[in-house]
C-alpha cells in the first residue's frame, strides 16, 4: 500500500513538474520554429547544438538573447564557426529581431536573401568576414529602423546601392556605421548627405571622387578609404574635429595635405602613403607624431617625418614679356663678342 501511494506521489509530481516547465518557458514558439529551422539549413553545425526542441530558447541556448519585456528573441550572435549554406529565409520570420551578427563563417555563401527586408526593428546588421556574394542588395537602404551595416570582407560584386544614403542613419550618428567590401565602380553622391560615424569602404574597387564624404560639419570619427582606385583632389578638403582614424592609403589622390588636418586633436591612425600627393607636410597637431610610413610612395611630399623640402633658387622671376624682350639684347652681346674677336685678330 505505501509503495502504490509513492509511486501515484510520485507520477503526480512529474506531471507537475512537467507542467511548471511549460508554463516557465520564455522562448515563443514562433521564434523557436524559425530557430530551429535556421539550424537545420546551416546542417546542424556543432556551435548550435544547444538549439534544442526541448529546451528553453531565451534561457539555454547559446548566441541567442531575448527581450526581458515580451520574451521574443531580439539578438542572434554566430560568430567563428563551422556552417555550411546560404542565410536561410527562415531568419525573416524573427519579427522582433534587432541585431544580427554573423561573422567569420567561412562557408556561409549566396547572396544577402530578401527575406531580411521582413525584420522591420532590425537596427544593427552585421555579416562581416563571410563568403557571401552577389550585389549588395537596394532594399537594405529602405529598412528604416536599420542604423548600422557591416558588410566588410565578403565577395560582394556591383556598385554601392544609392539607396544606401537613406535618411535613416542620420536620426543617430553615433550609432551610424556603414562598411563595405568588393563593391565597384563610383561611389553613389547621395551618400554625401549621410551622417555616419564610422565609414569604411576598404578593399573595394572603387573610382573617382570621394571628397564629399568628408565635411567639417560631419560626425564622422572613423573613415577608412584605402585600396581603392579612387582619384580626388584632397586639397581642400574639410574634417570634422571628431576625426580620430583616417586611412586614404593606395589610391590615386593628388593635390597637397591640408591644413585643416593640424586642427585634429584626437587623430590617432592616420595613413595618406602610396597616392599622388605633393607638397609640404603641414606642421601642427598631430602629424609628425606619425613616422615616415604614414606617407610614403607619393609623388612629391616632403617635411617632417619625411626628408625636408629643398629650397628653391632665389633668383627674380621673369613674365613671358620680359623674356621675349630679352631676345634682342642677348643677339646686341653675341655681336659685341665676334666684333671684339675680329679686332683681336686684326691685331
Amino acid at each position: 500500500m505505501a509503495f502504490a501511494l509513492l509511486c501515484s506521489f510520485l507520477f503526480v509530481v512529474s506531471i507537475a513538474a512537467a507542467a511548471t516547465n511549460n508554463v516557465s518557458e520564455r522562448c515563443h514558439p514562433q521564434d523557436k520554429n524559425a530557430l530551429l529551422r535556421i539550424k537545420a539549413s546551416f546542417g546542424d553545425p556543432y556551435i548550435l547544438t544547444s538549439w534544442s526542441p526541448g529546451t528553453d530558447c531565451c534561457r539555454q541556448w547559446h548566441d541567442v538573447f531575448c527581450s526581458n519585456v515580451n520574451n521574443r528573441v531580439t539578438e542572434i550572435h554566430v560568430v567563428y564557426a563551422l556552417v555550411n549554406g546560404t542565410i536561410p529565409d527562415a531568419i525573416g520570420d524573427l519579427s522582433y529581431l534587432e541585431f544580427l551578427f554573423f561573422h567569420k563563417l567561412s562557408n556561409l555563401t549566396g547572396p544577402i536573401p530578401e527575406a531580411l527586408s521582413r525584420l522591420q526593428r532590425l537596427n544593427d546588421l552585421k555579416l562581416s568576414w563571410n563568403a557571401l556574394t552577389g550585389p549588395v542588395p537596394g532594399f537594405l537602404g529602405r529598412m528604416k529602423s536599420v542604423v548600422s551595416i557591416d558588410l566588410s570582407f565578403n565577395n560582394f560584386t556591383g556598385t554601392i546601392p544609392p539607396s544606401l544614403s537613406s535618411q535613416r542613419c542620420s536620426r543617430d550618428p553615433s550609432r551610424a556605421p556603414l562598411a563595405l567590401s568588393k563593391g565597384q565602380g563610383p561611389i553613389p553622391k547621395s551618400l554625401a548627405v549621410q551622417n555616419f560615424s564610422t565609414l569604411d569602404l576598404s578593399w573595394n574597387r572603387l573610382t573617382g571622387e570621394a571628397s564629399y564624404l568628408f565635411g567639417s560639419t560631419k560626425a564622422l570619427s572613423y573613415i577608412d578609404l584605402s585600396r581603392n582606385v579612387l582619384s580626388f583632389d584632397f586639397s581642400d578638403v574639410k574634417f570634422p574635429t571628431s576625426l580620430q582614424y583616417l586611412d586614404i592609403s593606395h589610391n590615386m589622390i593628388r593635390g597637397r595635405l591640408p591644413d585643416g588636418l593640424t586642427q585634429l586633436s584626437g587623430l590617432g591612425t592616420f595613413n595618406v602613403s602610396y597616392n599622388r600627393l605633393c607638397g609640404r607636410i603641414p606642421v601642427g597637431g598631430r602629424l609628425q607624431t606619425f613616422d615616415q610610413y604614414s606617407y610614403v610612395h607619393n609623388r612629391c611630399l616632403c617635411g617632417a617625418p619625411l626628408t625636408p623640402c629643398k629650397k628653391k633658387a632665389m633668383r627674380p622671376l621673369q613674365t613671358h614679356c620680359q623674356r621675349k624682350r630679352s631676345w634682342p639684347g642677348i643677339f646686341k652681346n653675341v655681336a659685341r663678342a665676334t666684333m671684339f674677336g675680329l679686332a683681336l685678330f686684326r691685331l
